[in-house]
């Protein structure tokens, strides 16, 4: 498996919640909080899936649902480099 190329503002439940939404295909945040190798609120797992949503690795879909696109599945295999992607800052997040 290749070395995943992550950013500086990505924290260890970015990549959680990837490799949980490549595994189950898709979650709301509430299903993401509630899973045991995550220790955070449903509140903290729904920002970390705005900043995800903004680089483009997953998209919500019906209402709070969340799946992963095709460059979080190239993420989570090594092959796109995480800090090329947007910097999703607070206010660039909210404004999309």
């Amino acid at each position: 498996m290749s070395m995943r190329k992550s950013a500086y503002w990505m924290k260890q439940l970015d990549e959680r919640i990837l490799e949980h939404l490549d595994q189950y295909g898709w979650a709301t945040p509430n299903m993401i909080a509630r899973e045991e190798q995550i220790s955070c609120s449903e509140g903290h797992v729904w920002e970390r899936c705005q900043r995800l949503h903004y680089v483009g690795f997953i998209d919500p879909f019906h209402s709070d649902m969340y799946e992963l696109t095709t460059d979080g599945r190239l993420y989570l295999e090594g092959k796109v480099d995480a800090r090329y992607r947007p910097w999703p800052t607070v206010e660039r997040v909210l404004q999309k």
